[in-house]
This record gives C-alpha cells, structure tokens and sequence, in this order.
C-alpha cells in the first residue's frame, strides 16, 4: 500500500475515525484504525457496537490495507509538520513520511479487523446538519444513565408526516424536539446516546443534509465522507404523548436568562455532598427561589408574567438549569398545576412548538 494525502485532511479524518475506536478490547485490532487504500482511502474505527469510517481525499499509487494502533497514528500525525504526507507499508511495517520527518511502526493484518454490520434499507429521514446538531445538543442531556432499563439510555427517533421528533427521558425529566424533515412512510426507532454523541460532534454548523437510514437492527447515519453506524436499541419507549400533561392552569411567562441566573445563585451552596430542592414560591407576577444546606441559605427571586395562580413547588436545580439552559427562545413559558405535578416548559405563546421540556418536582418538606 502507498498513498499521499494532506497532513490536515489525514487529521482530521483520523481524529474522527478514532472516536469510535475501542480503548480496551479482547479483539487487539479494534484498538486501532483499519486503513484501506482502494479506489478511495478509506478509514475504519470500530468498538462492535458504533463504527465510524470516513473517506479521505488522497493520491493512492498502490492499493492495499492494514491496521494501525489508533492512538500512536493519530499522536505521529498530528505532530508532523503541515505538509504531504506520504505512508506505505511493507508486509505489517507502515513508514510515514512528511517533510524531514520519518516514522516506521508495527501494523497488523486486517483480515482480524470485524467487517461493520451492514444497514438493511427500510427508510431514510434527510435534514441539515445545524438542524440534527441542534436537536441533539437540545435533548442528550436528558438521557438515562440507568442500565436496568437500557432502552432509556437512548433517543426516540420519531417520524409522523414529514416531521421528525427526538425524545429522552430519564425517569426525572423530559426533553422533545421537533423539526419537518425529507422522509419516507412514517417511522420510529432508538438510536444509543453514544453513538448521538458523537453524531453532535460530526455535524457542522452547515446546511449540508445527513441522511439517517434505518435498518432493522443498524442505524446509519451519513454525511459528507463521513458514515457512522450504530446498533439500535430493543424494547418499549416511554409513551411520552401521555406523559406529558395537556391542561397545566398555572402559566408563567419568564425571561430564561434571568431565571438562569436566580438558579445558579441559589446553587452556589448546593454541592454533590449538601444537597437540598429549590423551593419555588409563586405569588403574583414573582417568582421567589429560596434552599437551604448545611453551607447556609440563599434567597433570591425573578421576576414573571403569571396568570394569577399561587403555588409553591420544589425542583431539582441542576433538572431546571439544564433545560433552562438548552431551551433555544430567550422567553419561555413554565405551565404548573399542583406541587406533585410536573413543570412543562415551552415557548412562549405563539412562538411555536419546536420543543417541550418536562421536569418532575421534588417534594418539599414542611417549613419549620
């Protein structure tokens, strides 16, 4: 095999590629990148349950493929100098070339690198990368972390009549968004936060489309020169159409950013070791935020736009400051029944109905 490319196209695609690398496995070849030198240059990072490959502008003189350590490539790479980078091989030995600078290092031979699982086509959903990026951004983090019910560790894909829907939940909190997209007959499958993850970082702040195909037990997402496919998750999504309440009576119209700012001064004495709810008293157009630890106690309060209801309610800070803070509208509306019901937070009035975050109150305990 021998090919050239440039230093900083090679980069790039293989700081992608390696995200999907495994750090430790019983297999040693998915510790490294498979590199393939066909028609096109092809790069290969692998961990059995996400793949990456991307496809790299180079000039390839002879055709042939090997596995490289993922880390010690990447680390060679990126601090050879801003030139052509030249690499060949001879049998398991890789020499790499750019400028003055000459490495020769240990490969191993890609026939005990896995094949990545193929997609089997059953739809296709396409929009913009801005677009899918700020769905995800808007939503990871409301993903479990609980194992015992792994369905949940991931993200509902939705899609009913050209719009599609991204859903999570982790048993405390609820995060939706909406946006129309190009697709085929309607659908629905769950997509690991993992693999999402890394997705957000692939896309771009661009109009370039991705185009997501659902298989029966891959997902594939494409872009560009870049594929990553990942497994799908089994089982019974929570039924979030009947979660979510419809008739709330208590209507608060907030700016988020000052409301942010009341929360994160209540949590300065809230630490991992002292935690306590944020009580939140609502009187007329005044939305008081009070907690207390063994650090001492804050008040503080922000000013609303209430229809009048009085209610006092306790939440998790971090629950609230998480959704405040991935809400996309500077004005938000908080809908509020009784002390035990959850707080849905939208847009304000008339600004649409592109998201919807759901948080579940805490119980307060009675004041002394």
């Amino acid at each position: 095999m021998r090919f050239t490319c440039e230093k900083t196209l090679l980069q790039t695609m293989i700081t992608i590629t390696s995200r999907t690398v495994a750090a430790k496995s019983p297999i040693p070849a998915l510790e490294g990148i498979l590199i393939e030198a066909g028609e096109q240059l092809q790069l290969t990072g692998y961990n059995l349950k996400t793949g990456i490959r991307t496809l790299v502008p180079a000039e390839i003189q002879e055709e042939g493929d090997i596995v490289v350590s993922a880390r010690l490539f990447n680390e060679i790479v990126r601090r050879l100098p801003d030139e052509v980078v030249n690499v060949s091989t001879d049998r398991s030995l890789i020499t790499i070339r750019c400028g003055a600078s000459q490495f020769q290092i240990q490969g191993s031979s890609p026939e005990e690198y896995p094949d990545l699982p193929s997609v089997e086509f059953q739809n296709s959903i396409s929009l913009p990368q801005r677009t899918l990026m700020s769905m995800l951004n808007q939503t990871l983090f409301a993903v479990s972390h609980d194992e015992s019910r792994p369905i949940h560790t991931g993200e509902l894909f939705e899609v009913e009549d050209g719009t599609l829907t991204i859903v999570s939940v982790d048993g405390y909190r609820l995060a939706l968004r909406r946006e129309p997209v190009t697709s085929g007959p309607n659908c629905s499958f769950v997509v690991p936060a993992v693999s999402l993850n890394e997705v957000a970082k692939i896309c771009g702040d661009i109009d370039e489309p991705v185009e997501i195909v659902q298989g029966s037990q891959h997902i594939m997402f494409k872009t560009g020169s870049v594929t990553l496919i990942s497994r799908r998750l089994e089982g019974t999504f929570l039924d979030y159409k009947h979660s979510i309440p419809t008739s709330n009576p208590i209507s608060v119209t907030v700016d988020r950013r000052q409301l942010i700012a009341s929360i994160e001064r209540c949590s300065l004495i809230v630490t991992e070791q002292q935690k306590s709810p944020l009580r939140c008293t609502l009187e007329n157009n005044l939305l008081k935020l009070q907690t207390a630890t063994a650090l001492g106690t804050v008040y503080d309060e922000c000013g609303v736009v209430s229809n009048g209801g009085d209610l006092e309610i306790g939440f998790n800070n971090r629950y609230m400051l998480d959704a405040l803070k991935a809400a996309p509208e500077d004005v938000v509306q908080l809908t509020l029944n009784t002390p035990i019901s959850p707080c849905v937070i939208v847009p304000e009035e008339g600004q649409g109905n592109q998201f919807l975050y759901m948080v579940l109150p805490v119980r307060l305990r009675a004041r002394a």
